[in-house]
């Protein structure tokens, strides 16, 4: 049995970092992966998607460009090139990933499945046949979560998607339904309406993206509804059945109503599931959750000292940045000897419907509910002078800040460069600096973030 310093378990973006850097510590680190090197972010989410909406945006723009008098005719969707671009991309950061790790001295790659027989030791069932057990005193878990599956009756029995598999289309769907109302499903739900298809949304919430702010549930409900995606909020998909024609019929409840609508094709976007069912955990004594989540401290370690658990296989806010900052916040605490924490960290994080939802902080619901004293700042982007330059004035931007302090707790953006504009309120949180102060600030004209003057002006005043 070999014995290593370190073994990783998963090469995502928390995984893949941290191994490099203990190797570079002079760790000899195991680096186990058993599917492909990058994790969801590479290879099914971030980079994959990003790329497809990119396309989806540039068919949209084509559609919409005359109000900026450019005409042009005959342009079409060509999926088959859309997917090959896809993969393209996919390749070169996959194998970008995989070539720092292999020439990383002190660092062994081995792609297999793995399961804790002990504390301290990994079995692995390699992927090119065979098993091999190696062991280590530091064991770090980045298995990530994979699309949750929920019980609907007849669902196994249709040839439903999910946010993996649908990646591999290279043909529009006539008609997509989609169970799910959140972020993964609204981004490809706007996706593939832009690529040509009918879609349907079904969320069982009384709103889209329930989780935030009324308003903006109602803003993105009227950005999707121009688009002529189909929204069926308080309702759930009870029952499937592949019709004799080889639809897919979809038996649907709605404030106690049912229903029945045929589609051509069913992605599931429900939430995702962490991947923890083959590691035996239990071997190990390491703790989870009723999901089955790993249980960590603001440390990101387990019950059991020196097994530690990195990115969204922990539960907690499932974003790419969230588990890179995690592999910082290890690697700094064991070979820096930091004294870094989980704790009131900053969790910043957009969604990319066109134009994006970016948000920061305790939203407007929140802060009430807390009973904080708190001002409201809001300016549609209507009234910022670059959405109407260019054309796009769907949205707003708005801030909750503290009446006391005059910081900013938190703040929304729709719009275009959404994300970006967040990321400066988010630096200005972090900065503890006033609205005030960002109500007089000079910012270049004629930017996006040169409306946060008008933003907060309008308390000022």
């Amino acid at each position: 049995m070999k014995t290593y310093d370190a073994i990783v378990i998963g090469s995502g973006q928390a995984g893949g970092p941290l191994a490099k850097k203990l190797a570079l510590a002079g760790k000899k680190t195991a680096l186990i992966e058993k599917r492909f090197v990058g994790g969801t972010c590479i290879n099914d989410g971030c980079t994959p998607t990003k790329t497809w909406i990119a396309s989806a945006k540039a068919a949209y723009e084509a559609s919409k460009c005359e109000k900026l008098g450019v005409i042009i005719k005959g342009w079409k969707v060509d999926m088959v090139e859309i997917k090959k671009r896809k993969e393209k991309v996919v390749t070169l950061f996959r194998s970008g990933n995989q070539n720092g790790i292999e020439t990383t001295q002190g660092l062994d790659l081995i792609f297999g499945d793995a399961t804790f027989v002990d504390r301290n030791t990994i079995s692995i069932n390699l992927i090119g046949g065979g098993c091999q057990e190696i062991k280590a005193e530091l064991i770090f878990l980045n298995t990530g979560c994979k699309p949750f599956i929920p019980d609907i009756t007849g669902l196994n029995d249709i040839n439903y998607l999910t946010s993996t598999s649908i990646l591999e289309l290279d043909k529009v769907p006539k008609h997509l339904l989609i169970i799910g109302g959140n972020y993964v499903g609204l981004e490809f739900g706007q996706m593939f309406r832009r690529f040509g298809s009918r879609v349907t949304i079904i969320e069982r919430a009384e709103r889209i993206v329930s989780r935030e702010d009324e308003d903006i549930s109602t803003e993105l409900e009227y950005i999707l509804k121009e688009e002529s995606i189909e929204l069926m909020t308080n309702s759930q998909a009870i029952k499937f059945k592949v019709t004799k024609k080889g639809k897919i019929s979809v038996e649907i409840e709605a404030g106690g109503i049912k229903s029945k609508i045929k589609c051509t094709h069913v992605l599931v976007a429900v939430g995702r599931a962490p991947n923890t069912d083959t590691l035996g955990l239990e071997n190990a004594g390491v703790e989870m959750d009723l999901r089955g989540f790993i249980n960590v401290n603001d440390k990101l370690e387990t019950n059991i000292s020196g097994i530690y658990a990195l990115g969204d296989v922990k539960g907690g806010p499932a974003f790419t940045h969230i588990s890179y900052n995690d592999y910082t916040i290890v690697y700094r605490n064991l070979l820096e000897n930091a004294n870094l924490s989980t704790k009131d960290r900053m969790v910043p994080y957009c969604m990319f419907t066109d134009p994006q939802l970016g948000r920061i902080g305790i939203s407007e619901s929140e802060a009430r509910k807390r009973g904080l004293n708190i001002k409201i700042a809001k300016l549609p982007m209507a009234n910022v002078a670059r959405a109407i330059e260019t054309g796009d004035t769907r949205g707003f931007i708005k801030a909750v800040v503290d009446e006391n302090t005059k910081k900013i707790l938190g703040a929304a953006v729709i719009g275009q460069q959404g994300g970006e504009i967040m990321s400066i309120l988010q630096m200005t949180m972090q900065g503890g600096i006033t609205y005030d102060q960002i109500a007089y600030n000079v910012f270049a004209h004629p930017l996006y973030s040169e409306s946060l003057n008008n933003l907060f002006m309008s308390i000022e005043g």
